[in-house]
């Protein structure tokens, strides 16, 4: 797979995320149905992200150093463990009573749910530091993300409307990351 092929991998992943947490948060609002389809596709955006983090991370990494893979690697454990999240959420808790799930919470799962959340936070920020330092993606794009993706990881830790903005700007700066990704798909050398 060349460069370009990466590139517009990456791109599509971050328009998926971008569109899938903006229908998250639409959804949260009560735009949408809160159905058994809006949740299945919740836990997708996650998924999607964390895809595009590793086409970004690729942008990236010439210049980001051990920053940036340090970065990469608890921002993508991070997704992976809001994606695991997000389909318990999603699939396994309206299953269970009340009192079960607030048993859940209150004890090891509340427990695991926090630490992903930190590990997210870590991740996210010190790979848009990395971003930011190696320059090759738009320094507002990822600030957006990083500073969307803060409240977005604290889910139950910050009012819903802090939680769903933060989930809009961590799309805006997704969307824009993934169109920077695009536009380093169209300059690429192609094969010949």
């Amino acid at each position: 797979m060349t460069p370009a092929h990466l590139s517009k991998l990456t791109a599509y992943a971050g328009f998926a995320c971008a569109l899938l947490l903006t229908f998250n948060v639409v959804r949260r609002a009560g735009v949408l149905p809160d159905n058994g389809l809006t949740h299945a596709v919740a836990p997708f955006a996650v998924l999607a992200g964390l895809f595009a983090v590793t086409g970004l991370y690729r942008l990236i990494r010439p210049s980001a150093g051990a920053l940036g893979l340090v970065g990469y690697v608890l921002n993508a454990a991070g997704l992976a463990g809001a994606f695991a999240i997000e389909y318990t959420l999603h699939f396994v808790f309206p299953h269970l009573s009340p009192g079960v799930r607030d048993g859940l919470l209150a004890g090891g799962t509340g427990a695991a749910f926090m630490v992903t959340a930190v590990v997210l936070i870590a991740g996210v920020l010190t790979f848009a530091a990395a971003a930011l330092r190696s320059r090759a993606l738009p320094a507002g794009a990822v600030v957006l993300y990083a500073v969307g993706m803060v409240p977005g990881a604290l889910r139950s830790a910050v009012p819903v409307p802090v939680y769903l903005g933060g989930l809009v700007l961590a799309a805006a700066g997704v969307a824009w990351m993934a169109w920077h990704a695009r536009g380093t798909a169209e300059k690429a050398p192609q094969p010949s």
